[in-house]
């Protein structure tokens, strides 16, 4: 894939600007920091008939909340006390990234980068300090090549666009990535990309196999052989944006048969959710590596009798046909009962919106819809487990769930299992240091739908309550943490982010375990200012 771009320049002319243009006298309004920041734009180089200002929008402007709140997915971050940018530049070339970051640089701005806008903690459209979003919204070109089995795609692409296009010119290609389709691919790949493939071919940054990033110079780099090979390490589960601006990535596809097999069966405790997930952990991660079934561990009110019990869904995805899937199931974890009946066969494409919970008729168009109209407040996190839960230890922790659950469905976790190809391929690989030794992933959430800081405090607690009540079952020394699952909690830097190494391991080692020490030498290299950072970014070695 082709991406234009021109040379990098000096910004002599802002420095001009600021020399000649005469001072506004006392009697007179200055310029506003977002005032400044858009006549810095069009001080830079520009693309033919097309100023950079064109592309930003600032406070005072009539689309700045649309615009702002467009990919804003956790409206947390959303409240009046958060600050808001200077200005927003929705870039369409590389030439309005590199002036986004020229006049970052000159008025002393953050820029934050956002693809898709699914940072847990709003990384990507939040800072305490003033700042600048870079919204790659409209990188979002995908190239597919069948013949050699690739794909470029621009950093602000949904996984869904990426799903539909590759169905588009294939049947029996996929790419193992998430199963929400409006998160977007810069931030998903960056953080690793697990989905559910990963147990047949591993994360997402296994089958990266290219990309082009912009430093904080402005100088584009095209592909991994000019960034150098530890950079293009670092970006792979590291986070891109501790480094600089992704612009595209290559991938590398993968075969899945024509027709997949998924399902999803429902258990309580009463019908034996507590045995059925004791026997998981000891067939999910070491079942055949077609087979991936994920746990959706819910609090519900119980229909008989008063008070809440666990409901347990088990959601499998199968790359082959329901005969070979029962075939396995019925030696390795015959206490499901799973039967033909529980199984629905689909088109890979169509297992996607399956697995993306949209109704069961909708059209594989769905996937192109970028934009969400429904959402609401929420904190996740994560931990891993390495060792099987016993079956006491479940019983305490679903009730637990219980306990931290006033109403209906306010705790509750998804369990993902590893195992697979997960556990082939060295914790040194890639930055994404998970791999063998981790039975399966669980994600945390905490969900609430009215605003209120008294409300989020409340909800907030039960959270960190009920993930402290978790620690007996996880990972330990450190308590590892997924990067793309973001939580202020293990730890940030202050406001100003001149983080040190040792400050900033409390959060790196829990991502990054033995990985942290190389992304840090990394950043050293690449962005020696930290030009690139935030509350979690990568220090540079001092």
């Amino acid at each position: 894939m082709k991406i234009f771009s021109r040379p990098t320049f000096i910004s002599i002319l802002y420095l001009i600007y600021l020399i000649t243009t005469p001072r506004v006298s006392s009697s007179s309004p200055s310029l506003s920091v977002p005032q400044h920041f858009l006549q810095c734009l069009d001080t830079q180089p520009a693309d033919h008939g097309s100023p950079n200002s064109a592309t930003a929008v600032i406070p005072t402007n009539s689309s700045f909340s649309s615009h702002l709140m467009s990919a804003v997915r956790n409206l947390r971050f959303a409240s009046a006390s958060n600050r808001k940018p200077e200005a927003i530049v929705a870039a369409v070339t590389e030439t309005h990234i590199r002036a986004a970051i020229s006049c970052c640089k000159l008025l002393n701005l953050e820029l934050r980068v956002r693809s898709g806008g699914h940072d847990y903690e709003g990384f990507s459209y939040t800072s305490p300090v003033p700042f600048v979003i870079l919204d790659m919204y409209n990188f979002h070109k995908i190239d597919i090549n069948i013949a050699d089995e690739t794909a470029w795609v621009q950093a602000g692409a949904s996984l869904g666009e990426v799903y539909y296009n590759i169905a588009s010119k294939s049947k029996v290609h996929a790419f193992p990535a998430g199963v929400c389709p409006k998160v977007g691919a810069g931030g998903h790949f960056s953080g690793g990309g697990f989905g559910n493939l990963m147990r047949k071919y591993g994360l997402s940054i296994d089958h990266i196999v290219d990309a082009q990033i912009m430093d904080a110079n402005g100088k584009v780099y095209r592909d991994r052989r000019s960034m150098g090979e530890d950079v293009f390490w670092a970006i792979r589960g590291g986070g891109g944006g501790s480094y600089g601006v992704i612009l595209a990535w290559k991938l590398k596809l993968v075969r899945v048969p024509e027709k997949v097999t998924v399902f999803k069966l429902e258990r309580t405790v009463r019908e034996g959710a507590v045995d059925l997930v004791h026997k998981w952990q000891a067939v999910a991660p070491v079942i055949d590596r077609d087979l991936f079934i994920r746990l959706e561990i819910k609090p519900i009110n119980q229909k008989i009798s008063k008070g809440k019990t666990i409901k347990v869904s088990f959601i499998g995805m199968f790359l082959g046909t329901p005969e070979r899937l029962l075939n396995i199931t019925n030696k390795r974890f015959p206490e499901l009962h799973l039967t033909t009946s529980d199984c629905l066969v689909k088109k890979w494409i169509d297992s996607v919106v399956f697995w993306a919970n949209y109704p069961e008729k909708a059209p594989i168009q769905i996937l192109l819809k970028r934009i969400s109209a429904n959402e609401y407040y929420w904190k996740r996190t994560s931990d891993f487990v390495q060792t099987p839960i016993s079956k006491q230890g479940l019983k305490t922790i679903f009730q637990t769930m219980i306990d931290h659950s006033p109403l209906p469905r306010r705790v509750w976790m998804q369990w993902n299992p590893w195992g697979g190809r997960m556990g082939e391929i060295p914790s040194d690989a890639t930055a994404f240091v998970h791999r063998g030794g981790n039975l399966f992933m669980i994600e945390h959430f905490m969900n609430w739908y009215r605003p209120g800081d008294e409300l989020e405090e409340k909800f907030l607690a039960i959270a960190r309550s009920f993930k402290e009540a978790m620690a007996p079952y996880v990972s330990k020394n450190p308590r590892e943490a997924f990067f793309n699952y973001r939580d202020v909690d293990i730890g940030i830097t202050m406001p100003g982010y001149n983080a040190t190494y040792e400050g900033a391991k409390i959060y790196g080692e829990k991502y990054f375990k033995g990985n942290y020490l190389r992304l840090v030498k990394v950043k050293a290299q690449f962005d020696r200012t930290n030009f690139f950072r935030s509350q979690q970014g990568i220090p540079v070695l001092a």
